[in-house]
C-alpha cells in the first residue's frame, strides 16, 4: 500500500469521466452520455434507471459492483444476454478508454466477462486500478452500524479494496481455504496431515487479510484525527477492528501471528466441527465505529446521526484513497440528499466539491440539488434515456 501524504508526494491524479456508454445494461438498450462536470446529478422517478447508471460505473472495480448482483442479472431483460459498459477518462496521461462487459451465452458455454483498456484485453478489473478508483454510498448501507457484522466486514473490505486492488483476491482465497477446512472437519478430520496443510494455508491468508484491514483502518483513523472538524454537520468517526487475530497485528510479527493462529485452529477443531464453521479468524471480525463528538457507539446514535456519520466516513475514505493511491476516486452516491435539510445539503455539496474528485449522485427530487454550484450538471433520467435537465 502507498504511504499517506508527505512533502514529497506527487500531486494526485483526478480522473474525469467524460463519456459513459452502455449497451444492454439493466434498463438501458443503448446510452451514449457525454459528461462535462465533476459534480453530476441524475434526477428521475423511482425505477427510471438512475441507480443502474451508477452500478454500471461500479463495474470498473474488482467484484460485482454496488448491488453485488450476479453478472447475468446485469443484462437487459429480453436482450441478447450480454452487456457492455465503456467510459472515457480525461487524465494527466491523456484520454483513456476503459471497457467491461459480459459476452452473451453461446450454447452450453458459460458467459465470459471481458475487460479492456484502450480496447486492448486485460486479465481482470484489477488492471483498472492504474487509472481509476471507485467508491460508493447507497441507501442499503444506512443500517450499516446497527446491522449484522457481516455487512460491516463487506463494507470494510470495500474500503481496503479502494486502496489495495489485490485485497479481493486475498479475501476470496481465504474464503476458499475456510471452506476446504470446514469440509475436512465435516468428514471427521481423519487425516491430520490434510488438516495441518489446510490450516497452514488458511493461517497465511487470514493474517494477510487481517493485516490489510488493520492498515487501512489505522490510516483512516489517523486521517480522521488529523482533519476532523467538530463543527461539521457530518461528524467524525472513531474506528477500530475487533477480532482475536486483529488484536495481535500491531503487537507481533506476521510469522508469529500465523503460528499462533494455526495453534488456535488446531485446538478448536472439535468445537469448529460441532459448529460447522471456523469460529475464530478474520471471517468473524467486526468493524467498530463510534460517533466521535458524542463518544457513543454508532449503533446507539439516532437514524439521522447515523446517516450523517456514514457520509462523514465516506468523505474521509475518499480523502484516504486520494492520499494512498494518488488517484482521486470516482464517488457514486445514490439518493444521497433525500433526508438532509437545505443547509446540510449545501454543506455536503461544498465538501464534495472540495474533494477534487468526480461525484455522481442520484435523486428523485430535482429540488434536492438546488444547492449545487453552477459548475455542476444535472441530467434527467427517464425511459432508458439520460438528457441534460
Amino acid at each position: 500500500m502507498a504511504a499517506l501524504d508527505s512533502a514529497f508526494a506527487p500531486e494526485p491524479r483526478r480522473p474525469l469521466i467524460t463519456r459513459l456508454t452502455l449497451s444492454n445494461f439493466r434498463s438501458y438498450d443503448a446510452l451514449d452520455l457525454p459528461v462535462e462536470a465533476r459534480l453530476v446529478a441524475l434526477v428521475g422517478e423511482n425505477g427510471a434507471g438512475k441507480t443502474n447508471a451508477l452500478e454500471a460505473l461500479s463495474m470498473f472495480t474488482p467484484g460485482r459492483g454496488l448491488r453485488r448482483a450476479d453478472l447475468a442479472d446485469l443484462a437487459r431483460a429480453n436482450g441478447p444476454g450480454g452487456w457492455a459498459v465503456s467510459i472515457r477518462l480525461d487524465s494527466p496521461y491523456g484520454d483513456i478508454q476503459l471497457g467491461a462487459g459480459m459476452d452473451p451465452p453461446d450454447g452450453y458455454a458459460a458467459s465470459t466477462r471481458r475487460f479492456r483498456v484502450d480496447r486492448a484485453p486485460v486479465g481482470s478489473a484489477r488492471a483498472f486500478a492504474e487509472h481509476i478508483r471507485v467508491v460508493w454510498l447507497t441507501p442499503s448501507m444506512d443500517s450499516l452500524f446497527s446491522g449484522p457484522a457481516g455487512d460491516r466486514r463487506r463494507y470494510l473490505d470495500r474500503l481496503v479494496l479502494a486502496v489495495d486492488s489485490e485485497h479481493a483476491s486475498r479475501v476470496n482465497a481465504m474464503e476458499r481455504a475456510l471452506r476446504n477446512r470446514n469440509r475436512l472437519l465435516e468428514d471427521g478430520g481423519r487425516d491430520g496431515h490434510w488438516l495441518d496443510a489446510a490450516e497452514h494455508e488458511l493461517a497465511d491468508l487470514a493474517v494477510a487479510v487481517a493485516a490489510a484491514r488493520h492498515e487501512t483502518v489505522s490510516r483512516l483513523g489517523d486521517l480522521i484525527t488529523a482533519t476532523r472538524d467538530d463543527a461539521s454537520p457530518f461528524p467524525w468517526a472513531r474506528v477500530a477492528l475487533e477480532g482475536e487475530i486483529e488484536r495481535m497485528i500491531p503487537e507481533r510479527p506476521a510469522i508469529e501471528i500465523e503460528e499462533r493462529y494455526r495453534a488456535i485452529l488446531r485446538d478448536n477443531r472439535g468445537r469448529d466441527a460441532t459448529a460447522g464453521r471456523t469460529l475464530v479468524g478474520p471471517q468473524a471480525s467486526d468493524l467498530a465505529v463510534w460517533h466521535g463528538p458524542k463518544g457513543v457507539e454508532a449503533a446507539r446514535a439516532s437514524t439521522g446521526e447515523q446517516k450523517a456519520l456514514l457520509v462523514g466516513l465516506a468523505l474521509a475514505h475518499a480523502r484516504l484513497v486520494t492520499s494512498m493511491s494518488s488517484i482521486a476516486p470516482i464517488m457514486l452516491m445514490d439518493e444521497i440528499a433525500a433526508h438532509f435539510d437545505p443547509s446540510r445539503r449545501a454543506a455536503l455539496y461544498a465538501d464534495l466539491e472540495g474533494l477534487g474528485a468526480q461525484i455522481w449522485m442520484t435523486g428523485a427530487d430535482a429540488g434536492a440539488f438546488a444547492e449545487l454550484g453552477p459548475s455542476a450538471r444535472i441530467y434527467r433520467v427517464s425511459g432508458g434515456r439520460v438528457t441534460p435537465a
